[in-house]
């Protein structure tokens, strides 16, 4: 089943046995992939059939075969298309932002396995007699906090400034066609990139519904049935929950009372105290 965020009606409706997650993105980060197992434990914590129920998750899936010959098979018919040859090829990403102490580190994180992604896309090309330059840039930051770099609005002007004349955009990270393919990358990126002194701009499709790609993630779910677990331990029956709920009331009623006693001056405190005698 193809499910958003909003799932678990249908997931007990269709008494679902196990559960494979499969994340459309290639590369695991905290911000992307991170976020929405984040978001199945909160749910599961707090369901009783769901927390039961075994769960796989496929953290990361851009090692596989069947994505990196896709990605090639895809990459090469688009450098036929130029006349001319192709002198480099522009690898996009989805940008990881941070704003924490620990940026330096879950950059490297992230940068180490964009790398190997590219690393094994081009070694594919290579293997078929395709030796294209290649450039890795992040896209799509907003905002004044420092994101993952290169960015690639500055890569562009820089591969212009080189002497750069063809390119082709390559979004790794991207499955589907939107907003950041359709707008940003074919259309302000190639704007900024002609405007750079680059000539022949072109772009590589999303995946989309490859037969390989597709036959290949669905190969990735069924390998990963046999390891599906529960994410948490059972929650408690109905009747212990209404306890457990009654009892944190009656805590936090008390606490707020005594919190606000606790916030009264000394004067009114001996007030209260004489006024009781």
């Amino acid at each position: 089943m193809v499910m958003l965020l909003l799932f678990p009606p249908q997931i007990k409706r269709d008494r679902i046995t196990k559960l494979v997650v499969l994340p459309l993105y290639p590369q695991f980060s905290i911000s992307t992939t991170g976020s929405s197992i984040r978001v199945l434990q909160n749910i599961c914590r707090e369901d009783a059939y769901l927390s039961r129920l075994p769960i796989s998750i496929i953290q990361s899936w851009y090692q596989r075969e069947g994505y990196i010959r896709s990605m090639a098979d895809l990459i090469e018919k688009e450098l036929q298309s130029f006349s001319l040859g192709l002198r480099r090829s522009w690898f996009s990403s989805v940008p990881m932002g941070f704003q924490s102490v620990m940026l330096r580190m879950l950059e490297t994180h992230t940068e180490i396995k964009m790398e190997e992604c590219i690393h094994l896309i081009m070694q594919e090309l290579k293997s078929r007699g395709i030796n294209n330059d290649h450039t890795l840039a992040y896209q799509s930051r907003v905002g004044p906090v420092q994101w993952l770099k290169p960015y690639t609005d500055e890569v562009l002007v820089e591969l212009g400034q080189k002497g750069v004349k063809s390119l082709l955009a390559v979004p790794v990270s991207f499955v589907s066609e939107h907003i950041e393919t359709l707008e940003e990358i074919d259309m302000e990126y190639k704007e900024l990139a002609l405007e750079s002194g680059i000539e022949n701009w072109g772009r590589v499709p999303a995946l989309g519904c490859n037969p390989s790609f597709i036959t290949d993630l669905a190969d990735a779910v069924i390998e990963a049935l046999p390891s599906a677990t529960a994410m948490t331990t059972p929650s408690m029956d109905s009747e212990e929950e209404d306890r457990d709920l009654v009892g944190y009331a009656i805590k936090t009623f008390f606490g707020s009372i005594l919190a606000f006693v606790l916030l009264l001056s000394p004067k009114m405190i001996s007030a209260f105290r004489n006024h009781l005698l």
